[in-house]
Protein backbone atom coordinates (compact mmCIF):
# COMPACT_ATOMS: atom_id res chain seq x y z
CA UNK A 1 0.00 0.00 0.00
CA UNK A 2 2.76 2.37 1.36
CA UNK A 3 4.66 1.47 -2.49
CA UNK A 4 1.28 2.33 -4.46
CA UNK A 5 0.88 5.46 -2.71
CA UNK A 6 4.67 6.33 -3.42
CA UNK A 7 4.49 5.69 -7.17
CA UNK A 8 1.24 7.87 -7.24
CA UNK A 9 3.00 10.49 -5.54
CA UNK A 10 6.32 10.42 -5.90
CA UNK A 11 6.55 13.53 -8.87
CA UNK A 12 4.56 15.85 -5.82
CA UNK A 13 7.39 14.75 -3.07
CA UNK A 14 9.95 15.39 -5.52
CA UNK A 15 8.84 18.47 -6.98
CA UNK A 16 7.56 19.83 -3.70
CA UNK A 17 10.34 19.52 -1.38
CA UNK A 18 13.33 20.39 -3.60
CA UNK A 19 11.10 23.42 -3.91
CA UNK A 20 10.78 24.25 -0.46
CA UNK A 21 14.40 22.73 0.25
CA UNK A 22 15.93 25.85 -2.71
CA UNK A 23 13.42 28.33 -0.99
CA UNK A 24 11.81 27.97 2.24
CA UNK A 25 14.25 30.49 4.66
CA UNK A 26 13.91 31.72 8.41
CA UNK A 27 14.80 28.41 10.92
CA UNK A 28 11.83 27.92 13.18
CA UNK A 29 9.43 29.98 10.64
CA UNK A 30 9.74 27.17 7.87
CA UNK A 31 7.02 25.56 10.16
CA UNK A 32 4.77 28.33 8.82
CA UNK A 33 6.28 27.97 5.22
CA UNK A 34 5.49 24.05 4.88
CA UNK A 35 1.99 25.02 6.84
CA UNK A 36 0.74 27.08 4.07
CA UNK A 37 2.15 25.38 1.05
CA UNK A 38 1.22 21.36 1.93
CA UNK A 39 -1.22 21.84 4.55
CA UNK A 40 -2.84 24.73 3.70
CA UNK A 41 -2.56 24.86 0.18
CA UNK A 42 -2.30 21.65 -0.95
CA UNK A 43 -4.24 19.91 1.68
CA UNK A 44 -1.33 16.72 2.06
CA UNK A 45 -2.62 16.69 5.76
CA UNK A 46 -5.19 18.34 8.16
CA UNK A 47 -4.55 20.93 10.94
CA UNK A 48 -4.56 17.88 13.51
CA UNK A 49 -2.24 16.23 11.83
CA UNK A 50 0.31 18.72 10.68
CA UNK A 51 0.20 19.42 14.75
CA UNK A 52 1.11 15.89 15.28
CA UNK A 53 4.27 15.71 12.52
CA UNK A 54 5.47 19.02 14.83
CA UNK A 55 4.92 17.65 18.06
CA UNK A 56 6.68 14.19 16.98
CA UNK A 57 9.81 16.18 14.98
CA UNK A 58 10.12 18.13 18.49
CA UNK A 59 10.37 14.93 20.43
CA UNK A 60 12.64 13.15 19.19
CA UNK A 61 16.65 14.03 18.52
CA UNK A 62 17.94 15.41 15.44
CA UNK A 63 17.15 18.18 12.97
CA UNK A 64 13.94 18.86 13.49
CA UNK A 65 12.47 20.12 10.57
CA UNK A 66 14.06 17.48 8.71
CA UNK A 67 12.27 15.36 10.19
CA UNK A 68 8.82 17.24 10.17
CA UNK A 69 9.19 16.83 6.31
CA UNK A 70 9.74 13.19 6.26
CA UNK A 71 6.24 12.81 8.43
CA UNK A 72 4.81 15.07 5.92
CA UNK A 73 6.36 12.98 2.85
CA UNK A 74 5.27 9.72 4.78
CA UNK A 75 2.05 10.99 4.94
CA UNK A 76 2.00 11.67 1.29
CA UNK A 77 3.86 8.31 0.03
CA UNK A 78 4.70 6.12 2.76
CA UNK A 79 8.22 4.83 4.00
CA UNK A 80 9.64 6.29 0.55
CA UNK A 81 7.88 8.82 0.41
CA UNK A 82 9.08 10.05 3.75
CA UNK A 83 12.74 9.12 2.93
CA UNK A 84 12.20 11.33 -0.36
CA UNK A 85 10.95 13.95 0.91
CA UNK A 86 13.51 14.53 3.57
CA UNK A 87 16.74 13.92 1.00
CA UNK A 88 14.81 16.61 -1.67
CA UNK A 89 14.58 18.99 1.31
CA UNK A 90 18.00 18.68 2.01
CA UNK A 91 20.03 18.61 -0.65
CA UNK A 92 19.24 21.89 -2.33
CA UNK A 93 20.01 23.98 0.63
CA UNK A 94 23.49 21.60 0.82
CA UNK A 95 24.14 22.79 -2.66
CA UNK A 96 23.60 26.74 -1.90
CA UNK A 97 25.49 26.38 1.16
CA UNK A 98 28.66 25.29 -0.96
CA UNK A 99 28.63 27.23 -3.55
CA UNK A 100 28.31 30.49 -0.96
CA UNK A 101 30.89 29.50 0.63
CA UNK A 102 33.28 28.86 -1.91
CA UNK A 103 31.89 32.38 -3.47
CA UNK A 104 32.81 33.72 0.55
CA UNK A 105 35.51 32.26 0.74
CA UNK A 106 37.10 34.51 -2.35
CA UNK A 107 34.65 37.47 -2.10
CA UNK A 108 33.18 37.77 1.37
CA UNK A 109 29.73 39.20 2.02
CA UNK A 110 27.67 41.23 -0.13
CA UNK A 111 25.37 44.31 -0.35
CA UNK A 112 23.30 41.90 -2.23
CA UNK A 113 23.11 39.20 0.44
CA UNK A 114 22.81 41.80 2.86
CA UNK A 115 20.07 43.35 1.20
CA UNK A 116 18.20 40.28 0.72
CA UNK A 117 18.14 39.26 4.19
CA UNK A 118 16.72 42.27 4.97
CA UNK A 119 13.61 42.01 2.83
CA UNK A 120 13.71 38.14 3.54
CA UNK A 121 13.35 38.14 7.48
CA UNK A 122 10.21 39.67 8.30
CA UNK A 123 8.45 37.77 5.38
CA UNK A 124 9.53 34.56 7.09
CA UNK A 125 8.34 35.85 10.17
CA UNK A 126 4.83 37.08 8.63
CA UNK A 127 4.27 33.41 7.48
CA UNK A 128 5.26 32.00 10.72
CA UNK A 129 2.74 34.41 12.56
CA UNK A 130 -0.35 33.00 10.02
CA UNK A 131 0.47 29.51 10.49
CA UNK A 132 0.52 29.71 14.40
CA UNK A 133 -2.58 31.19 13.62
CA UNK A 134 -4.14 28.90 11.59
CA UNK A 135 -3.06 26.05 13.73
CA UNK A 136 -4.25 27.37 17.25
CA UNK A 137 -7.63 27.77 16.09
CA UNK A 138 -7.90 23.69 16.08
CA UNK A 139 -5.44 23.44 19.03
CA UNK A 140 -6.51 25.98 21.48
CA UNK A 141 -10.58 25.04 21.96
CA UNK A 142 -10.90 24.80 25.30
CA UNK A 143 -9.41 26.54 28.17
CA UNK A 144 -7.62 23.42 29.64
CA UNK A 145 -5.69 23.50 26.22
CA UNK A 146 -4.91 27.20 26.28
CA UNK A 147 -3.53 26.96 30.22
CA UNK A 148 -1.39 24.02 28.80
CA UNK A 149 0.08 26.02 25.90
CA UNK A 150 0.41 29.02 28.32
CA UNK A 151 2.19 26.65 30.83
CA UNK A 152 4.12 25.14 28.17
CA UNK A 153 5.80 29.00 26.58
CA UNK A 154 6.68 29.57 30.36
CA UNK A 155 8.66 26.43 31.21
CA UNK A 156 10.81 27.12 27.74
CA UNK A 157 11.30 30.62 28.63
CA UNK A 158 11.78 30.81 32.31
CA UNK A 159 13.27 27.10 32.60
CA UNK A 160 15.71 25.05 31.61
CA UNK A 161 13.63 22.00 30.34
CA UNK A 162 14.18 22.24 26.85
CA UNK A 163 11.57 21.46 24.43
CA UNK A 164 11.46 17.51 23.76
CA UNK A 165 10.64 17.40 28.63
CA UNK A 166 8.33 20.01 28.11
CA UNK A 167 6.37 18.14 25.46
CA UNK A 168 6.78 14.73 27.52
CA UNK A 169 5.25 16.72 30.42
CA UNK A 170 2.79 18.06 28.22
CA UNK A 171 2.11 14.51 26.82
CA UNK A 172 0.99 13.37 30.47
CA UNK A 173 -1.08 16.24 31.19
CA UNK A 174 -2.88 15.45 28.31
CA UNK A 175 -3.67 12.01 29.86
CA UNK A 176 -4.30 12.81 32.79
CA UNK A 177 -6.66 15.91 31.08
CA UNK A 178 -8.36 13.92 28.73
CA UNK A 179 -8.20 9.92 29.24
CA UNK A 180 -7.89 8.82 33.39
CA UNK A 181 -6.93 10.86 36.04
CA UNK A 182 -5.27 8.24 37.79
CA UNK A 183 -3.09 6.86 35.05
CA UNK A 184 -2.35 10.72 33.96
CA UNK A 185 -0.96 11.21 37.51
CA UNK A 186 0.98 8.65 37.68
CA UNK A 187 2.64 9.05 34.68
CA UNK A 188 2.74 13.02 34.85
CA UNK A 189 5.14 11.55 38.49
CA UNK A 190 7.21 9.15 36.65
CA UNK A 191 8.18 11.46 33.92
CA UNK A 192 8.74 14.33 36.27
CA UNK A 193 10.96 12.11 38.70
CA UNK A 194 12.70 11.01 35.41
CA UNK A 195 13.48 14.58 34.23
CA UNK A 196 14.44 15.66 37.87
CA UNK A 197 17.36 12.47 38.10
CA UNK A 198 18.18 12.96 34.11
CA UNK A 199 18.95 16.90 34.53
CA UNK A 200 17.89 17.09 30.88
CA UNK A 201 18.62 20.92 29.88
CA UNK A 202 17.79 22.61 26.52
CA UNK A 203 20.14 20.50 25.16
CA UNK A 204 22.43 17.11 25.70
CA UNK A 205 25.09 17.72 28.00
CA UNK A 206 27.86 18.66 26.36
CA UNK A 207 29.98 16.01 28.41
CA UNK A 208 28.35 13.48 26.08
CA UNK A 209 29.89 14.95 23.59
CA UNK A 210 33.64 15.38 24.56
CA UNK A 211 35.20 16.38 28.47
CA UNK A 212 34.46 19.90 29.37
CA UNK A 213 38.24 19.81 31.16
CA UNK A 214 39.09 20.12 27.19
CA UNK A 215 37.62 23.66 27.11
CA UNK A 216 40.78 25.77 26.95
CA UNK A 217 42.92 23.21 25.16
CA UNK A 218 44.83 24.68 22.49
CA UNK A 219 43.83 23.84 18.89
CA UNK A 220 43.10 20.52 17.56
CA UNK A 221 43.60 19.37 14.05
CA UNK A 222 40.66 17.41 12.75
CA UNK A 223 40.59 14.67 10.52
CA UNK A 224 37.69 13.28 7.98
CA UNK A 225 37.25 10.61 10.99
CA UNK A 226 36.94 13.13 13.77
CA UNK A 227 34.54 15.42 11.57
CA UNK A 228 32.28 12.45 10.74
CA UNK A 229 32.40 11.14 14.28
CA UNK A 230 31.56 14.71 16.01
CA UNK A 231 28.72 15.64 13.56
CA UNK A 232 27.05 12.15 13.83
CA UNK A 233 26.77 12.39 17.26
CA UNK A 234 25.39 15.92 17.74
CA UNK A 235 22.73 14.82 15.14
CA UNK A 236 21.94 11.70 17.11
CA UNK A 237 21.73 12.95 20.86
CA UNK A 238 20.57 16.90 20.79
CA UNK A 239 16.91 18.06 21.02
CA UNK A 240 15.70 21.18 20.38
CA UNK A 241 15.90 21.90 16.47
CA UNK A 242 18.62 23.77 14.55
CA UNK A 243 19.10 26.88 17.55
CA UNK A 244 20.37 24.60 19.76
CA UNK A 245 22.33 22.34 17.86
CA UNK A 246 24.14 25.27 16.33
CA UNK A 247 24.63 26.60 20.03
CA UNK A 248 26.42 23.25 20.29
CA UNK A 249 28.69 23.03 17.10
CA UNK A 250 29.64 26.42 18.43
CA UNK A 251 30.90 25.33 22.06
CA UNK A 252 32.72 22.58 20.60
CA UNK A 253 34.61 23.26 17.57
CA UNK A 254 34.99 26.90 18.28
CA UNK A 255 35.55 26.87 22.17
CA UNK A 256 36.76 23.38 22.48
CA UNK A 257 38.66 22.49 19.45
CA UNK A 258 39.20 25.82 17.84
CA UNK A 259 38.45 24.49 14.74
CA UNK A 260 37.29 27.75 13.79
CA UNK A 261 37.83 31.39 15.58
CA UNK A 262 34.54 33.08 16.65
CA UNK A 263 34.39 35.44 13.85
CA UNK A 264 34.84 32.33 10.95
CA UNK A 265 31.89 31.00 12.77
CA UNK A 266 29.77 33.88 12.52
CA UNK A 267 30.42 34.38 9.04
CA UNK A 268 29.27 31.09 8.65
CA UNK A 269 26.01 32.00 10.18
CA UNK A 270 25.73 34.49 7.99
CA UNK A 271 25.77 32.30 5.26
CA UNK A 272 23.13 29.96 6.98
CA UNK A 273 20.96 32.42 6.71
CA UNK A 274 20.66 33.40 3.04
CA UNK A 275 20.66 29.79 2.54
CA UNK A 276 17.14 28.02 2.54
CA UNK A 277 16.43 24.84 3.97
CA UNK A 278 17.44 23.73 7.52
CA UNK A 279 19.33 25.63 9.78
CA UNK A 280 21.71 23.22 10.58
CA UNK A 281 23.44 22.93 6.97
CA UNK A 282 26.10 25.37 8.93
CA UNK A 283 27.67 22.44 9.17
CA UNK A 284 28.77 22.06 5.63
CA UNK A 285 29.98 25.46 5.87
CA UNK A 286 32.28 24.42 9.47
CA UNK A 287 33.71 21.17 7.68
CA UNK A 288 34.54 23.33 4.23
CA UNK A 289 36.52 25.54 6.60
CA UNK A 290 38.15 22.65 8.31
CA UNK A 291 38.83 19.97 5.42
CA UNK A 292 37.63 21.73 2.16
CA UNK A 293 35.03 19.73 0.11
CA UNK A 294 34.96 16.39 1.49
CA UNK A 295 35.15 17.91 4.82
CA UNK A 296 31.59 19.90 4.20
CA UNK A 297 30.17 16.68 2.46
CA UNK A 298 30.71 14.23 5.17
CA UNK A 299 29.88 16.91 8.31
CA UNK A 300 26.78 17.81 6.33
CA UNK A 301 25.64 13.92 5.62
CA UNK A 302 26.95 13.04 9.49
CA UNK A 303 24.76 15.63 11.10
CA UNK A 304 21.46 14.56 9.33
CA UNK A 305 21.96 10.49 9.08
CA UNK A 306 20.83 10.25 12.17
CA UNK A 307 17.49 12.18 12.18
CA UNK A 308 16.70 9.60 8.80
CA UNK A 309 17.92 7.03 10.71
CA UNK A 310 15.26 7.42 14.03
CA UNK A 311 12.40 9.11 11.79
CA UNK A 312 11.73 6.67 9.34
CA UNK A 313 11.35 3.63 11.40
CA UNK A 314 9.48 5.78 14.04
CA UNK A 315 6.88 6.81 11.52
CA UNK A 316 4.98 3.39 11.15
CA UNK A 317 5.16 2.31 15.10
CA UNK A 318 3.16 6.21 15.38
CA UNK A 319 0.59 6.04 12.90
CA UNK A 320 -0.22 2.49 14.41
CA UNK A 321 -0.39 3.66 18.08
CA UNK A 322 -1.68 7.47 17.45
CA UNK A 323 -5.04 6.58 16.82
CA UNK A 324 -5.18 4.61 20.47
CA UNK A 325 -7.17 6.40 23.69
CA UNK A 326 -4.10 6.95 25.07
CA UNK A 327 -1.81 8.56 22.27
CA UNK A 328 -4.94 10.65 21.32
CA UNK A 329 -5.37 12.03 24.58
CA UNK A 330 -1.12 12.65 25.18
CA UNK A 331 -1.67 14.27 21.62
CA UNK A 332 -4.26 16.99 22.62
CA UNK A 333 -1.74 18.00 25.46
CA UNK A 334 1.17 18.03 22.98
CA UNK A 335 -0.77 20.26 20.54
CA UNK A 336 -1.37 22.95 22.78
CA UNK A 337 2.13 23.05 24.07
CA UNK A 338 3.65 23.59 20.61
CA UNK A 339 1.69 26.45 20.17
CA UNK A 340 2.83 27.92 22.76
CA UNK A 341 6.29 26.90 21.97
CA UNK A 342 6.29 28.24 18.89
CA UNK A 343 4.76 31.35 20.31
CA UNK A 344 7.76 31.63 22.09
CA UNK A 345 9.88 30.48 18.97
CA UNK A 346 8.12 34.14 17.07
CA UNK A 347 8.90 36.63 20.22
CA UNK A 348 12.58 34.96 19.66
CA UNK A 349 12.90 36.16 16.23
CA UNK A 350 10.89 38.93 16.41
CA UNK A 351 13.72 41.62 17.20
CA UNK A 352 16.06 40.09 14.61
CA UNK A 353 13.08 39.80 11.82
CA UNK A 354 12.31 43.54 12.30
CA UNK A 355 14.61 45.98 13.29
CA UNK A 356 12.53 49.14 12.07
CA UNK A 357 9.94 50.71 10.54
CA UNK A 358 10.37 49.27 6.89
CA UNK A 359 10.61 45.79 8.24
CA UNK A 360 7.76 46.21 10.28
CA UNK A 361 5.46 47.21 7.53
CA UNK A 362 6.95 44.47 5.08
CA UNK A 363 5.62 41.99 8.66
CA UNK A 364 1.89 43.59 8.31
CA UNK A 365 1.98 43.58 4.54
CA UNK A 366 3.02 39.80 4.59
CA UNK A 367 0.24 38.54 6.81
CA UNK A 368 -2.47 40.65 5.13
CA UNK A 369 -1.56 39.07 1.67
CA UNK A 370 -1.80 35.72 3.15
CA UNK A 371 -5.07 35.98 5.07
CA UNK A 372 -6.81 37.99 2.44
CA UNK A 373 -5.22 36.72 -0.76
CA UNK A 374 -4.64 33.66 -2.68
CA UNK A 375 -0.74 33.99 -2.63
CA UNK A 376 1.47 32.38 -2.00
CA UNK A 377 4.45 32.28 0.43
CA UNK A 378 7.31 31.35 -1.91
CA UNK A 379 6.05 34.70 -4.40
CA UNK A 380 5.80 36.51 -1.52
CA UNK A 381 9.29 35.83 0.04
CA UNK A 382 10.84 36.62 -3.43
CA UNK A 383 9.07 40.07 -3.10
CA UNK A 384 10.55 40.85 0.03
CA UNK A 385 14.02 40.16 -0.94
CA UNK A 386 13.83 41.89 -4.29
CA UNK A 387 12.21 44.84 -2.01
CA UNK A 388 15.53 44.35 0.42
CA UNK A 389 17.76 44.43 -2.35
CA UNK A 390 16.23 47.85 -4.29
CA UNK A 391 16.25 49.10 -0.59
CA UNK A 392 19.58 48.37 -0.34
CA UNK A 393 20.81 49.76 -3.38
CA UNK A 394 18.86 53.31 -2.39
CA UNK A 395 20.42 53.89 0.16
CA UNK A 396 23.30 53.67 -0.94
CA UNK A 397 23.09 56.59 -3.61
CA UNK A 398 25.24 59.26 -2.61
CA UNK A 399 23.18 61.90 0.26
CA UNK A 400 20.26 59.78 0.23
CA UNK A 401 20.85 58.34 3.82
CA UNK A 402 21.51 61.26 5.12
CA UNK A 403 18.92 63.52 3.97
CA UNK A 404 16.37 60.31 4.83
CA UNK A 405 17.20 60.59 8.33
CA UNK A 406 17.58 64.72 8.08
CA UNK A 407 13.94 65.03 7.14
CA UNK A 408 12.73 62.28 9.96
CA UNK A 409 14.22 64.35 12.72
CA UNK A 410 12.20 67.20 11.16
CA UNK A 411 9.24 65.45 11.62
CA UNK A 412 9.75 63.97 15.28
Amino acid sequence: MQRDDFKKNWKEIVSGFLKLGATAYGGPAIYGILQAELQEKHQWVSKERFVEGVSLANLIPGATMTQLCMFLGYARGGFWGGLLAGLCFVLPAFGIMLVLTVIYAHLGATPIMRGGLYGLGPVVLGIFVVAVYRLSQSELSTLRQVMIALTAAAAVTFSSLGIASTLLLAAAVGILFFHSLRVGALILAVVTGFLAGASFGPWVSLSLLAPTAQATAPAQTAGLTEIGMFFSKIGALTFGGGLTIIALIQEQAVDQYHWLTHQEFIDGLALGQFTPGPMIIVAAYVGYKIAGLCGAVLAAAAIFLPSFVITLPILPIFERVRKLVWTTAAMKGIGPAVMGILVVKLGQMAPHAVPDFAAVAILIATVIALLMSRTGPVKIMIAGSVFGVLRSRFFSLPGVQQTFFMSLRARV
